[in-house]
């Protein structure tokens, strides 16, 4: 029996920032996992795929110079599904080498196979070697349970692995179809839904709720919708499916609530996905998931209901991005062999990598008014920036949000081009509890896209002035 400081079950974000965490620590680390590779959905199934499948097919379709050379432009004329998979391969394979080498340099052991719990402090392995199948005992002073989700499967949905998939079953082996329905307008759905449709793929795109993206500013949603009305997609809002049949070409056809049929090649339903903690025997460990396989936790340690037993990542839930897992299993590392580590609950950056991306950071405009705040926007298009007209941006747009009498700056969100690059700007500025006066001050690089952020402040500022009073802040009376 293998004893360990500490295990780790998962080696997706939150599984391997924990273990090298640990391991410079000076603990003794193992990290189990089913897969032969490591790097967990995050890297074989998530989303390094799905943003690698992205930039691939902005590549080959020649979406980015459309703007500057016209709609009919393309960089080839006929993209393959074979096209998809060979920057797939390579970007994953090289990410697993990274983590390896990592993992190496550490000290990290890696053992490969599937954990369940015999008791609070002791794991069985089930492991496959050669023709046979053993089971290996590791006792752990203190472990990590990282093992992320798996996507949901309602009984009314006929999964075949073929014509009607999950989003990991269908980035394991990208294919182009002539037509696609999504099911699910979250962030995988509206991902997987504007990367096809910039190939030239009819897609139809079902919602149950009448909107998309509620964590985000609505002005920011609502120019993703024109963009995506504009070159075709057809959004079904409001709208869910109550089951899947065939047709007599054996395409799928899914039948909507109100009775609609709507048909096409691949139906890929991305509505949701549930903890993968169904064979780790948690009650042996004295623990408990919900119903959608999730496990609580103490949000400022990430300790379980067993204060030695951890979870980070998607497994505890919201906000279920890869940044945050990370910083989870670092904090949750720290906390466990008492080392001091703030994990920030706040300001977190979000990115949508579709087409074009969207990233948010602080306040919504919505959240600012449901909090009784005085705030004022500004708005800068990506068209007014020198950049925008070099690179051809024909959409894109910048959105500050500030506090009206201070000019504290609540938030910032973006669409378009590289705006989970430009987002980290306003995360910088909120964090560091700056004004809008510091975006009009500050000199830019010139051209860039990062320009709007002056062109949005000074649009504030503008607004500001036509609403003067006697009680406004010095900050802004010295920009005038």
């Amino acid at each position: 029996m293998a004893q360990f400081d500490f295990v780790v079950i998962g080696s997706g974000p939150a599984g391997r920032r924990a273990a090298i965490q640990a391991a410079k620590l000076g603990q003794s680390v193992l990290v189990i996992d089913d897969r032969k590779k490591l790097g967990g959905v995050s890297l074989h199934t998530g989303t390094i795929p799905s943003k690698t499948l992205r930039e691939t097919a902005l590549n080959l379709s020649g979406w980015r110079e459309r703007g500057f050379y016209g709609q009919g432009y393309r960089a080839r004329q006929d993209i393959r599904s074979e096209d998809l998979a060979v920057r797939l391969d390579k970007t994953i394979a090289h990410e697993v080498d990274v983590l390896e080498h990592q993992f190496t340099r550490n000290g990290v052991k890696h053992l490969v196979g599937r954990a369940r719990f015999e008791s609070p402090h002791r794991l069985a392995v089930d492991r496959e070697v050669g023709d046979q199948r053993i089971t290996e005992i590791i006792e752990a002073e203190k472990i990590l349970i990282g093992v992320g989700t798996t996507p949901y499967h309602p009984d009314n949905i006929p999964f075949n692995g073929t014509s009607v998939v999950d989003s990991d079953r269908f980035i394991l082996s990208p294919r182009l179809p002539r037509s696609l329905v999504v099911v699910g307008a979250g962030v995988i759905g509206i991902e997987y839904a504007t990367i096809f449709s910039a190939m030239d793929v009819p897609v139809t795109l079902i919602e149950p709720r009448d909107s998309l993206l509620d964590f985000m500013d609505r002005d920011i949603v609502d120019h993703l919708v024109y963009l995506m009305r504009d070159r075709g997609v057809d959004l079904r809002l409001g709208a869910s499916v109550r089951h899947v049949v065939f047709n007599e070409r054996d395409e799928p056809v899914c039948v909507l609530a109100d009775g609609r049929l709507v048909s096409a090649e691949t139906v890929l339903f991305t509505a949701g996905r549930i903890g993968a903690t169904g064979s780790l025997d948690l009650a042996k460990a004295g623990l408990t998931a919900d119903a959608r396989g999730r496990i609580e936790v103490d949000r400022s340690t990430f300790q379980t209901a067993q204060p030695h037993i951890y979870a980070a990542g998607d497994v505890i839930g919201f906000p279920s991005l890869a940044s945050t897992s990370m910083e989870q299993g670092r904090a949750a590392a720290c906390h466990a062999f008492g080392k001091d580590c703030a994990c920030a609950d706040s300001n977190l950056p979000y990115g949508v990598y579709a087409v074009p991306e969207l990233s948010s950071v602080g306040l919504t405009e919505q959240e600012a008014r449901r909090r009784g705040i005085a705030y004022e926007c500004g708005i800068a298009r990506f068209r007014e920036t020198s950049r925008g007209h070099i690179m051809g941006s024909h959409c894109g747009m910048l959105k500050l949000v500030c506090e009206q009498g201070s000019g504290k700056l609540l938030g910032a969100h973006i669409i378009g081009e590289g705006a989970s690059e430009l987002i980290h700007i306003g995360q910088a500025v909120i964090g560091l509890g700056g004004t809008v006066s510091y975006l009009v001050d500050n000199c830019f690089n010139y051209p860039t896209l990062a320009e709007a952020y002056k062109i949005a402040a000074l649009d504030i500022w503008n607004r500001l002035q036509h609403s003067a009073v006697d009680s406004l802040q010095p900050q802004f009376a010295k920009v005038c």
